[in-house]
């Protein structure tokens, strides 16, 4: 009777899905791509790899998420070939599902899978700009472009925290437009390795998407030059996505300084702050202010 009542509980308060307005994509546009446990691949990662990232980033956003009234469960789906990830809520539950197809990609790295974890709970967290009621999602999910943003804006800076960055970026051969706007923009070489490998997380997944839009691969040093004239909450173009990543990591706004679900400025750079980096795109971002 307990777990009926439960049930009722959750369902009254309703579920919805990100990644797309409609509810029916994920973290990639929609796709055919599967990629079954075994696979001949030449990249990608292990289960054990697979299995580590995820304790990383939850052990992170867990008790994060329950101090924000919600309750963090992450999906492992590694026998499950799709390319893809999703976030759902169901009430109090924000539901992320990882899954198996997508880390076994040969352009994705351990990174560029953390990224999307982190894009997957930046639905739930990253803030505004969101979704908004004529979604049908409740106005609980921060839009695509801003799942992104907040992926190397907050989410990576505080997973890659404690790790030896300065080593792990020598094993990267990140772009010299990379390594010099880092340079440019964070004093602290420990906050230049940072940036550094957030950057090239985002590189790892725009070659992914550069695939699947048939696309040439994005390049630091090549911006989308568009400029929309309202905010585009479905996922930008792979070029787009990457000046995102990119934009999110050179913000010099501290990672502990959270965003906020109504106001586009609180946490993130900013024209109206002042900012001339780490803002977000205009292929994608509309500033209110």
């Amino acid at each position: 009777m307990k777990f009926l009542l439960t049930i009722m509980i959750i369902l009254s308060v309703g579920s919805a899905y990100a990644c797309t307005e409609d509810g029916v994509g994920g973290f990639l546009p929609e796709n055919d791509l599967n990629i079954p446990v075994g696979a001949k691949i030449n990249g990608g990662l292990s289960e054990e790899q697979f299995n580590a990232v995820i304790d990383k980033v939850e052990n992170i956003y867990a008790p994060i998420a329950s101090n924000m009234g919600g309750t963090l469960k992450i999906s492992r789906k590694w026998k499950d070939g799709t390319v893809n990830a999703s976030a759902t809520r169901l009430g109090w539950f924000w539901f992320v599902n990882m899954y198996g197809g997508l880390a076994r990609h040969e352009k994705v790295t351990e990174d560029g899978f953390a990224l999307v974890l982190c894009h997957e709970i930046g639905h739930h967290i990253g803030g505004a700009p969101k979704l908004g009621l004529q979604a049908g999602l409740g106005a609980w999910a921060s839009n695509e472009g801003q799942s992104d943003y907040f992926g190397t804006l907050k989410c990576l800076r505080k997973t890659f925290l404690n790790d030896n960055n300065k080593a792990i970026i020598k094993k990267l051969n990140p772009p010299a437009a990379l390594v010099s706007a880092c340079s440019k923009a964070w004093v602290n070489e420990e906050d230049r390795a940072i940036c550094i490998r957030g950057g090239m997380a985002g590189h790892s997944l725009a070659g992914l998407l550069a695939i699947l839009g048939n696309r040439g691969e994005p390049k630091f040093e090549t911006p989308d030059t568009a400029v929309v004239t309202k905010t585009d909450n479905s996922h930008p173009k792979a070029q787009c996505r990457l000046d995102t990543y990119f934009q999110g990591a050179l913000c010099d706004v501290s990672f502990n300084e959270d965003v906020s679900a109504k106001d586009e400025v609180t946490g993130t750079c900013h024209k109206s702050m002042g900012h001339k980096t780490g803002l977000r795109p205009l292929c994608w971002f509309k500033p209110l202010k």
